[in-house]
C-alpha cells in the first residue's frame, strides 16, 4: 500500500503540481487551507503533511502544531516562499520534520518524503514495540524482535509469577541483569526490594559478609552490626551476578540457606529467618564446571530450577538494527547532536560485525559514534575502524565456524584494553564491562599473564 501524503497550499496549481509529480509513489489528499485539512485528519491518518506556511486564516507553522498535538502524528514539512534562517529555526522549534523553499525542488522533496517516512515508520515501530513489552512483558528494556527473543521474553513472563530460582545464562554483555529486572517487576515481590550482588567483584571473605552481614567486633574494622544482603532482599529479590566466580567454601553457606532458608551473620550466633527469591547469572558454563569439580553439583541443581539463556548478538543479527537505532536515540538526546539515522553503508557494516562484547560493546560503540560524529547521519567514516574490520566473524546461519575467530576478537579487545590503561588491569576491566577477577582468568586462559 502507498503512503498517504496531505498537500495543503491555497494556491490552485501548487496543489496539483505536487500531486501530480507524487501520484505515483504516494496516495494523495488535497486542502486548500489549515481548516480543511484539519477537517481531512478527522478521517485520514496520512504519513506526512506537506503544508504552505502562509495562507489566509490559519497559518503552516500553526497548523503544524495543531496536527502534533495529537495522534498518530505525521511528519510535517512546511513549504514557503519566504525563506530564511529564523523561519526555518521557528519551523523546527514547533515539530515540523523539515523547511523547503518555493519554487520547490521535486528532486529533494522526494529524497526528503522518503527518509522522513522510513524515520516515522522506525519510531512507530520502536514506540509499539516499547508498548507491547511494557504492557506484555514489563520488559521495556529488553529490546528484539527475533524469534530467540521471544523464547526468552515467553519464558520470563510464565517464571516470574512463581517463587522458582531462575539461572540467567549468557555471554558477558547480554543483558543479564536486565532479565534479571524484569522477573523482579513482573513477580508478585515487585513492590519489595530487588537487592544484585556482583559475586566476582568482592573477595570471598569480603562477599560472605556482603552476603549474610555480621555483628559488631567480628573482624577487625566491623564497628557496628551490619546486616547483609539476604536480609535486605528479605520479601523481594536477591540477584547473584556472575554466581560462577564465588569460592566452595561461600557454595558451601549458599546452599545451606538455600535449603533451610536461614543462616547467622558473620560472627553470630542467632539464627536469622529470610524469605528472598534467589535469581543468579553466569557467563560460565556451570555444567562443565560441576565436571572439572569447581562448582558443587548439589548447588548447581539448586539454582537451575528454570533457565533462561540470553543469546549473543551473533545469534539474533536480525535485532541489530534495532538496537542501533535505540542507542542512536538515547545518546543523540544526551548529547545533543542532530542525526538523522545511519547511511546504508554504514548500517550495513555495524549488522555484519559479530560483536564479541554483545550489547555492552554495541552501546558503547554508539555513545562513540555520536560523539565524534560530524554530519547528519552517521556514515561509514563514522564508525570504528576495529568495526569496519571486524565482518570476518560474522558466521551464517548460525554456524559457530567462527568461534576462533570469536576468542580471537575477545583476546585482542582485552590486549586493546590493557594497552588503553598502561597495564592497568583494574581500569582495563573496567573499559570492558567486567570484573577484575574475570579479566584475570581472562588473562590466564588466553595467556596473557605478562600484561
Amino acid at each position: 500500500m502507498k503512503p498517504t501524503i496531505l498537500i495543503v497550499d491555497d494556491e490552485r496549481n501548487t496543489r496539483e503540481g505536487l500531486a501530480r509529480a507524487l501520484r505515483r509513489q504516494y496516495r494523495i489528499l488535497l486542502a486548500e487551507s489549515a481548516m480543511a485539512a484539519l477537517e481531512v485528519l478527522k478521517t485520514e491518518s496520512p504519513e506526512a503533511v506537506l503544508t504552505d506556511l502562509r495562507m489566509p486564516g490559519m497559518d503552516g507553522m500553526t497548523l503544524v502544531k495543531r496536527i502534533l498535538a495529537s495522534e498518530p502524528k505525521p511528519v510535517c514539512i512546511l513549504l514557503t516562499a519566504y525563506g530564511n534562517v529564523e523561519t526555518a529555526v521557528e519551523a523546527m522549534k514547533c515539530g515540523a520534520y523539515d523547511f523547503l523553499t518555493k519554487p520547490v525542488n521535486l528532486d529533494r522533496l522526494e529524497v526528503l518524503l522518503k527518509r522522513a517516512i522510513n524515520t516515522r515508520k522506525l519510531e512507530e515501530s520502536n514506540r509499539q514495540l516499547h508498548q507491547q513489552l511494557d504492557s506484555k512483558y514489563g520488559m521495556e528494556q529488553i529490546i528484539g524482535t527475533s524469534s530467540v527473543m521471544q523464547s526468552v521474553f515467553d519464558t520470563i513472563r510464565q517464571v516470574a509469577p512463581s517463587r522458582a530460582t531462575v539461572l540467567i545464562q549468557g555471554e558477558s554483555g547480554t543483558g543479564k541483569e536486565l532479565v534479571a529486572h524484569a522477573v523482579h517487576r513482573l513477580s508478585p515481590r515487585a513492590d519489595n526490594p530487588f537487592i544484585a550482588v556482583h559475586c566476582a567483584a568482592l573477595a570471598d571473605t569480603l562477599l560472605e559478609s556482603e552476603l549474610f552481614g555480621h555483628e559488631r567486633g567480628a573482624f577487625t574494622g566491623a564497628t557496628e552490626t551490619r546486616k547483609g544482603r539476604f536480609e535486605l532482599a528479605d520479601g523481594g529479590t536477591l540477584f547473584l551476578d556472575e554466581i560462577g566466580e564465588i569460592e566452595p567454601a561461600t557454595q558451601v553457606k549458599l546452599l545451606r540457606v538455600l535449603e533451610e532458608r536461614n543462616f547467622e551473620r558473620v560472627g553470630g550466633m542467632q539464627k536469622i529467618e529470610v524469605d528472598p527469591r534467589l535469581l543468579a547469572a553466569t557467563n560460565r558454563d556451570l555444567r562443565q564446571m560441576v565436571e572439572e569439580g569447581r562448582f558443587r553439583e548439589d548447588l548447581f541443581f539448586r539454582l537451575n530450577v528454570v533457565q533462561v539463556t540470553l543469546p549473543p548478538l551473533r545469534r539474533r543479527r536480525e535485532d541489530i538494527p534495532m538496537l542501533l537505532h535505540h542507542f542512536l536515540k538515547e545518546f543523540r538526546e544526551e548529547n545533543a547532536k542532530e542525526l538523522d539515522g545511519f547511511t546504508a553503508e554504514a548500517l550495513d557494516s555495524l549488522t555484519q560485525y559479530a560483536w564479541p562484547g554483545n550489547i555492552r560493546e554495541l552501546r558503547n560503540v554508539m555513545e562513540r559514534m555520536v560523539v565524534l560524529s560530524r554530519g547528519d547521519k552517521l556514515s561509514l567514516r563514522d564508525v570504528p575502524l576495529e568495526i569496519k574490520e571486524g565482518k570476518a566473524p560474522a558466521a551464517s546461519s548460525g554456524s559457530l565456524k567462527g568461534a576462533t575467530s570469536m576468542q580471537e576478537a575477545e583476546k585482542k579487545m582485552i590486549m586493546q584494553a590493557l594497552s588503553d590503561n598502561r597495564s592497568n588491569r583494574t581500569r582495563a576491566a573496567e573499559q570492558l564491562g567486567i570484573s577484575r577477577r574475570t579479566l584475570h582468568r581472562k588473562l590466564h586462559e588466553f595467556q596473557l599473564e605478562e600484561y
